[in-house]
């Protein structure tokens, strides 16, 4: 029952997402593209297996962190979505029915118990 395998991203809002992506490339090394405003490091499990952790900057008024106010939000990586989302909704979890699907992965999100809004990634196989 592993469902989370590590931490998929750090997402943060910002009122220049662009300045402050090009401050932490000019500053620290970060190499992002302020345009685009993130980046994806790339990693290797102790089996070999390809990954990559996305730290990416979003606009203050982005309405993707949910209604809490929060200035970030985490990305769990999990081995099973769906198990992890039927897990939190047996623990009583406030879980987002809504399910996305990208080239990226499924995703999926839920509300802890201090009403953070936490993202689910189950990305898809690298090739």
């Amino acid at each position: 029952m592993s469902f989370v395998t590590g931490i998929g991203g750090i997402f943060f809002k910002s009122r220049n997402p662009t300045g402050l992506a090009r401050w932490y490339r000019d500053v620290l090394g970060v190499p992002a593209e302020p345009e685009a405003a993130s980046w994806a490091f790339p990693w290797r499990d102790r089996n070999g297996e390809p990954g990559y952790t996305v730290w990416g900057v979003f606009r203050s008024s982005t309405s993707y962190f949910g209604d809490s106010g929060q200035p970030f939000m985490v990305n769990l990586r999990v081995s099973d979505l769906d198990g992890a989302l039927s897990r939190l909704r047996e623990a009583g979890a406030q879980v987002d029915d809504r399910v996305e699907k990208t080239l990226e992965g499924r995703f999926g999100w839920f509300i802890d118990p201090d009403g953070r809004r936490v993202e689910l990634w189950e990305p898809a196989p690298i090739d």
